[in-house]
């Protein structure tokens, strides 16, 4: 305990913040890499596009499972060798799904994929432990942003790949690199051994006593859940959309996602600006432009230049959106304190990648029943049921925050 005392007043190195965002980009863009390759595996495995689908469903399944079961382990294992275990499970499951030669082997290799992948939400916590309060904010923004970076470079990384040497590269090239990276962070990443007060059992049943007691875990959960829904219902229809009725290619496909990554750009500007208390009226602007992207292109539906541009446009601003308002949540999460930071984590991203992998399987299936109308319509209905929650949200102060931190 007085090791994590002495933490708070310590403040991260720039190379320790660079290699943890680095870090967190390359192991969760493992996520992604197939969502814009639903196509080419579908066609190379012969599955129809519901099963082709459920590929990015069943990989943040595996992500959702490991945030509720692995990442609570940070609070009472070493952090480093947590991590390292995990990163080879995940290496394992890459080898896999690059030589799978059936479906079914492939979606149980992506499980798995995600499973592993939970290292980058072991990594975030890490980098909040290591960093002082006044720069945590900073930080955590710095760190997500090389995080959704990984998101949102995987898709047009994974086209462009699969454009020069087919689908299955990527998956070798990545467990090539997530190899490389483990050893890098066995040999450099500090030693962070939690005092744990529970045992692991306890430490899971004690999640739901976490959610019940944390209405800012519930409430910051439910919000990004619906603009992540969004979010991975958008990316997992858009390549199909593209392919199906603008024409384009792999490499097409891999200029559109890469626009996308604009958005990250706001992720470190959100997180300096909660650090000045203005997280709520952020919090309102991301949601609000989350619902005006699928909006716009609901009502303007055409396959025309005009058209394709509104969708490059509603790309960038819905990237942007689920950006700020992940840095904010986990801002006013970390800030509650580090006991239990792993498992306040942990319940809060398995909240909101299980709305991604709902937004994902919608997908799939309105695109099936009723083509790009039904899918932007859901798309536009899943934000702003988070808009309508938001409007109940009471004033909360930072001393509100600091008085919860101290019952704890």
């Amino acid at each position: 305990m007085r090791k994590e005392q002495a933490n708070q007043d310590s403040r991260i190195s720039s190379w320790m913040m660079v290699l943890l965002a680095a870090a967190c980009g390359l192991i969760v863009a493992n996520l992604y890499y197939a969502q814009t390759l639903v196509g080419p595996i579908r066609d190379a495995m012969g599955l129809t596009l519901t099963t082709a689908g459920l590929i990015v469903t069943v990989t943040q399944v595996g992500y959702v499972v490991g945030l509720l079961f692995i990442v609570p382990l940070s609070d009472v294992i070493e952090n480093r060798r947590l991590s390292v275990f995990m990163l080879i499970l995940a290496i394992g499951a890459l080898i896999t799904a690059a030589f799978a030669p059936n479906g079914p082997l492939f979606i149980i290799a992506s499980l798995f994929i995600g499973i592993g992948s939970v290292v980058a939400q072991i990594l975030v916590p890490f980098a909040a432990y290591l960093a002082s309060e006044d720069q945590r904010g900073r930080v955590v923004g710095n760190v997500m942003s090389g995080l959704l970076l990984g998101i949102m470079l995987a898709r047009p990384l994974a086209s462009l790949i699969t454009s020069l040497w087919g689908w299955r590269a990527i998956f070798v090239i990545s467990a090539i690199v997530i190899s490389l990276l483990t050893t890098l962070l066995a040999y450099v990443l500090p030693e962070r051994k939690p005092s744990p007060k529970v045992s692991y059992g306890k430490l899971i049943i004690s999640l739901g006593a976490i959610l019940r007691q944390t209405p800012i875990l519930r409430r910051r959960a439910l919000y990004q859940a619906c603009l992540f829904g969004a979010f991975s219902l958008f990316w997992t229809v858009v390549p199909l959309h593209l392919a199906d009725h603008f024409g384009m290619s792999q490499g097409g496909i891999a200029w559109f996602a890469l626009v996308g990554v604009g958005g990250a750009i706001a992720a470190p500007i959100a997180g300096r600006l909660a650090d000045k208390g203005w997280g709520k009226l952020l919090t309102g602007l991301a949601i609000t432009v989350a619902i005006l992207s699928f909006l716009l292109i609901h009502l303007f539906q055409s396959y025309s230049t005009p058209a394709l541009i509104l969708l490059f446009v509603s790309a960038f601003t819905l990237d942007m959106a689920v950006s700020v308002n992940l840095v904010i949540s986990q801002r006013a999460i970390y800030s509650i304190g580090n006991e239990a930071r792993g498992r306040l984590n942990g319940l809060f991203m398995s909240m909101f990648f299980l709305g991604g992998a709902i937004g994902s399987s919608l997908g799939a299936w309105s695109y099936t029943q009723g083509g790009w109308k039904l899918t932007s319509l859901i798309g536009t209905i899943l934000p702003f049921l988070a808009l309508v929650y938001f409007f109940t949200e009471k004033r909360t102060t930072k001393t509100d925050i600091e008085s919860k931190t101290r019952g704890r």
